[in-house]
């Protein structure tokens, strides 16, 4: 990247707008592309670029592993005793289901990648998969089980092998701008029976390998070019993205039973109609 590219970066204002946008939308189920369009488009700032996007990721990444120490640690060492004893636990099971889960979305990204890079990335595909995908979860969450009841719903660790898989599958979906990896496998694992806060805790496992691996590829391919880094920039979007997210994943969680997803089902539909007004 030369003097004059470098130019056209986002300042650390932009950086913490947007570093707030996405860690509040990452693993809420109401569409991190379809947040990060209206900055770009509504005030014309430019795009934050490859780097701007592994520190984002990176700062998400680390808060929902920081949320999930206990989960994790308990599957952790469950899995560890399942290998020494050689016999199964919940908690060996867990971890294999969210590597099984893992496996399509990987697949798919790599075969589909260019359409999803190009074709699909317009407002008109954002704003209408906003709103439809926000109308299954709300349909989901409607026939959920509900906490409290006689029939309050799975836990995550007492998904099946046919679970994570189709749980897998629907991810895939999230390939689509505007669908929301979250809100997709939340309304999956809702249709399968898990209780609200199971298939809120499931997807957020889900998401540790996803991005995971897609940081590992963008820093591939940050490394084998030649840009300048802005290092107060990105160490501002990492930290703000990695703060926000542990605060959006503990009230998520602690207030959900209570209210269920439809605030985030009006708020999408709400969304994905501004979208079509502003920009169609």
């Amino acid at each position: 990247m030369t003097t004059e590219d470098a130019v056209e970066t986002i300042d650390q204002f932009q950086a913490v707008v947007l570093a707030l946008v996405q860690g509040v939308t990452e693993f809420l189920p109401i569409s991190s592309s379809a947040h990060l369009i209206l900055p770009s488009r509504l005030l014309g700032w430019p795009d934050q670029g490859l780097a701007f996007d592994v520190a984002v990721h990176l700062g998400t990444l680390c808060a929902v592993c920081f949320a999930l120490r206990g989960e994790l640690s308990r599957m952790a060492f469950g899995t560890l005793e399942a290998v020494r004893r050689r016999s199964w636990t919940a908690e060996a099971g867990l971890t294999l289901w969210v590597g099984l889960a893992t496996v399509p979305v990987v697949i798919a990204g790599l075969l589909l990648q260019d359409v999803v890079e190009t074709t699909l990335r317009s407002v008109l595909v954002i704003a209408a998969s906003t709103i439809i995908f926000g109308i299954a979860l709300g349909l989901a969450d409607w026939r959920a089980p509900r906490l409290g009841s006689a029939m309050p719903g799975r836990s995550e660790f007492q998904l099946s092998v046919k679970d994570a898989v189709l749980i897998g599958l629907a991810q895939c979906l999230a390939l689509i701008p505007g669908t929301s990896r979250s809100g997709i496998t939340m309304t999956a694992a809702l249709l399968l029976g898990l209780s609200r806060s199971a298939a809120a805790r499931f997807s957020f496992l889900l998401s540790i390998p996803t991005i995971a691996g897609a940081s590992v590829l963008s820093l591939r391919q940050l490394l084998r070019g030649e840009a300048l880094v802005d290092w107060p920039v990105l160490l501002i979007g990492f930290g703000v993205a990695a703060v926000t997210a542990v605060l959006c994943i503990r009230f998520f969680l602690a207030l959900l039973e209570r209210t269920g997803f439809l605030p985030y089902v009006i708020y999408r539909l709400a969304l994905g109609f501004l979208l079509l007004i502003l920009f169609l």
